[in-house]
């Protein structure tokens, strides 16, 4: 199916094809609804899409499931929609709706399709001085490598809740020929000044602060994918 310009968006499962304008909203389930998903784990009403502007949200009207939505044009990235919640926003330009715990989709699942996002074009006219990265990080600097090595399970599997470990990260970097001390020096200069880094109140894992890195730096896209291939080029060069 050729996507046009969009002013709405675009429900689609198989064949059926459903366009929103904004404000319109349709319904989805195995009842009597607009969109139907023949599924028996699927609840009758299981849920309605509402259009808005250039973006798109997501209500779950199931009393148990949780639904997932995710990109097939990203990098794994998803959102969670549990039971109960109604108007989820979704930023996803092209969206996948799961229903149900199968990860092929089955007949539980559907795409949505929204406008293309509006973005500030580069090359639109500064009149004011341009402002500082917030968080200034040296892509050359070894902490930096540091920060892409603990970062790198979860790049490469969002679903990843694994945290690489001191000698971990001393192997991944041995072309650095780091010890212990030095990776823990990195690692807390990250936390006390780039990152800024909060101790919690109750500490309650002792690798609280290589967590809290990963997180801070995922969420704000910090280190992305793209980083992965600084790893890739400086193991292959000899201290």
């Amino acid at each position: 199916m050729s996507i046009r310009k969009l002013s709405g968006i675009l429900v689609q499962r198989g064949e059926q094809v459903l366009e929103l304008a904004p404000g319109e909203h349709v319904t989805f389930g195995r009842g009597a609804v607009d969109l139907v998903l023949p599924d028996l784990s699927v609840s009758r009403l299981a849920g309605r899409i509402d259009a808005v502007d250039d973006y798109w949200t997501i209500s779950n009207l199931s009393r148990r499931s949780t639904y997932v939505v995710d990109t097939p044009e990203g990098d794994g990235e998803f959102v969670r929609v549990p039971a109960g919640r109604m108007r989820a926003p979704i930023p996803f330009e092209l969206g996948r709706v799961r229903l149900s715990g199968d990860p092929s989709g089955g007949m539980a699942s559907f795409l949505v399709f929204a406008p293309e996002h509006v973005l500030l074009r580069p090359d639109a006219p500064r009149r004011e001085r341009e402002t500082a990265q917030t968080v200034p990080l040296d892509a050359t600097a070894t902490y930096f490598l540091i920060l892409v090595a603990l970062c790198e399970p979860r790049l490469r599997d969002p679903l990843c809740g694994v945290v690489p470990t001191i000698p971990e990260i001393i192997i991944r970097l041995a072309h650095l020929g780091l010890g212990r001390s030095a990776v823990n020096f990195h690692i807390d200069y990250l936390a006390r000044v780039k990152l800024q880094v909060r101790m919690p109140e109750r500490p309650v894992r002792p690798d609280w602060r290589r967590v809290a890195l990963v997180s801070l730096a995922l969420r704000h896209d910090l280190v992305t994918t793209e980083h992965l291939a600084l790893l890739e080029t400086r193991s292959h060069i000899l201290p």
